[in-house]
């Protein structure tokens, strides 16, 4: 990858408000990864995770579950830091839209309904990542000043 691309991917504008986006969705995911991979906070780690993903057609269900809780925990603690803002917000966009067809799409748009709402909200918000980059405060900026 030369270096001009490797620039446009981490940089970003110096705004704020891609901060609470961050941080907040960074949270989210973090927490339903942990959940997946370790079973915290109610979770059902990875054995169990993948047990319901093969249920629901998402095979193998361990590698499924460990591929998702990944992208979810890593994934969260990266946006947490600004750090690949980018990339790594595609990834979650693409896990939410999995996520979105897989389970939640049929039962309509309500969260009450075990439905979309949730997903497509975190979706939105990673694309807006993708977009716009870390801001201010990521550490995509130490990044890019190191790149010559």
């Amino acid at each position: 990858m030369n270096t001009l691309s490797l620039k446009t991917i981490l940089s970003s504008q110096s705004s704020l408000s891609t901060l609470p986006l961050r941080l907040i969705a960074g949270t989210i995911f973090a927490a339903h990864g942990a959940q997946k991979l370790f079973a915290w906070f109610g979770g059902y780690g990875l054995e169990g995770t993948g047990q319901w993903m093969e249920s629901i057609g998402l095979a193998p269900g361990f590698l499924m579950a460990l591929l998702a809780g990944s992208a979810e925990f890593f994934g969260g603690l990266l946006l947490i830091l600004g750090l690949l803002t980018r990339p790594t917000a595609l990834v979650l966009a693409f896990t939410m839209l999995v996520a979105i067809f897989s389970v939640h799409f049929e039962n309509g748009l309500f969260m009450s309904n075990n439905g979309y709402e949730f997903g497509l909200a975190l979706f939105a918000i990673s694309l807006a990542l993708v977009f716009q980059g870390g801001g201010r405060f990521a550490l995509d900026n130490s990044l890019v000043g190191k790149i010559s």
